[in-house]
């Protein structure tokens, strides 16, 4: 039996598994993609992860594996299928064998919704963003994109304007789905262009983003829209859908938690994005993964009085 069982091995799994072995417990990382990161890895440069300025997010996720691997962090690649809470046994059953640990940390990220159009996979990380406040900075002084109707879409679309020549927000609708306040601000700078009633319906570019086609269902036209850079802004969702029965989630489907980690399920803890936060970034997960451990050590100890 384990001390701890972390899902996931993005910067939150991974700053546990990184904190779980200088603590000397005995861990095992689940992680059912063949490369550690998680969303990291979508991001072509990491400009705000404090000393590691330009670095891309395939190396910081490397590195935090490196990091985890140096000091012993065992790792098993498996798709989980069920989890069950026995008591203070907690049992991971995988689509390769079951593991049973005294404690459970879930870091399974989250992911980004997909427009779903020809061009966005292709073209992800070389112009295609989910996240302007993580790669905004690359586009200053260039025309934009931003595909969505909500708080976040207009929010973005803000962010960028402040350093972009033109920003063009698309919208499948006549109104905004976002606050009064942030629709009155954006209808007011003047670099935003508003595309209104419109769907973008492909990303163009060979090696880099250079258009975007859009369509008009209002008036049934195209058009084509030249921009250095389009940022998908049409929401996030968790990856908690498999412990929906296990542990207490928000509406969205967030597993409630807060800077301690601890969850309703005793001995259960969240991580990273999968959490109920204000910021998801590189490094809150991180942050949170230190704070995982050390609530897992009170956790532990507990139990053993």
């Amino acid at each position: 039996m384990y001390d701890v069982i972390i899902l996931g091995s993005g910067p939150a799994g991974l700053s546990a598994a990184i904190y779980a072995q200088r603590a000397r417990l005995s861990t095992l990382i689940i992680e059912e993609k063949p490369l550690s990161g998680g969303q990291i890895l979508d991001t072509y440069e990491v400009d705000n992860y404090p000393g590691l300025p330009g670095i891309t997010g395939f190396e910081i996720g490397q590195k935090f594996r490196a990091h985890a691997d140096r000091l012993g962090a065992e790792v098993v690649n498996a798709r989980v299928t069920e989890v069950k809470l026995e008591g203070e046994k907690k049992v991971v059953i995988t689509s390769k064998d079951a593991y049973e640990a005294k404690s459970l940390i879930i870091a399974t990220g989250a992911r980004h919704r997909k427009l779903g159009v020809p061009g966005e996979e292709e073209l992800a990380g070389m112009g295609v963003s989910y996240c302007a406040t993580c790669d905004g900075a690359f586009f200053r002084g260039k025309i934009v994109a931003v595909a969505g109707g909500g708080d976040v879409a207009l929010e973005d679309a803000l962010f960028l304007a402040r350093g972009c020549e033109k920003v063009y927000l698309i919208h499948r609708r006549e109104e905004f789905r976002g606050a009064g306040i942030l629709q009155e601000r954006v209808r007011d700078t003047p670099n935003i262009e508003l595309v209104l009633n419109s769907n973008l319906t492909a990303i163009q570019g060979e090696g880099q983003v250079s258009s975007v086609l859009v369509h008009n269902h209002k008036e049934d036209r195209d058009r084509e829209l030249f921009v250095h850079g389009v940022f998908i802004a049409v929401g996030i969702e968790p990856n908690s859908g498999a412990l929906k029965d296990l542990v207490a989630q928000d509406a969205q489907g967030y597993i409630v938690a807060g800077e301690d980690t601890k969850t309703s399920a005793a001995g259960v803890f969240a991580a990273g994005d999968v959490r109920t936060k204000q910021l998801r970034q590189v490094l809150t997960a991180a942050a949170d993964g230190a704070n995982a451990i050390t609530s897992v050590e009170k956790y532990i100890a507990k139990q053993g009085k």
